[in-house]
């Protein structure tokens, strides 16, 4: 079973933007746990993948390593880290993906 983590700043988001919604969203980010193919890919940065989840007209961002989700064991997706840092709109989905790459980039997975 991977481990889920979403940063403090996107639960705050969630919470203010969604209020009744919430918890189904972040239900929805916690069924990464035991499904972590889902989402789609957005692109790379080295071997950290970026990837999304939809939710209405809503985006919501997580980073996760390339390789083991790829060719990993049942072993090693089991120890697989996925943290969710950003979300957008639609409207925005290239800038936000353009700023986590930069990001990512200069500070690496630690950095978020």
């Amino acid at each position: 079973m991977a481990k889920v983590i979403i940063t403090s700043s996107l639960k705050e988001e969630v919470f203010k933007r969604f209020q009744a919604s919430s918890e189904d969203i972040l239900l929805k980010m916690k069924s990464l746990e035991s499904q972590p193919h889902k989402g789609k890919a957005l692109g790379h940065v080295a071997e950290i993948v970026i990837k999304e989840l939809k939710y209405g007209k809503f985006r919501f961002y997580f980073i996760t390593d390339g390789r083991i989700l790829k060719f990993g064991t049942e072993d090693e997706l089991a120890s697989l880290l996925i943290k969710f840092i950003r979300m957008s709109e639609k409207k925005d989905q290239e800038k936000t993906i353009e700023k986590i790459r930069g990001a990512l980039k200069s500070m690496g997975f630690d950095g978020f």
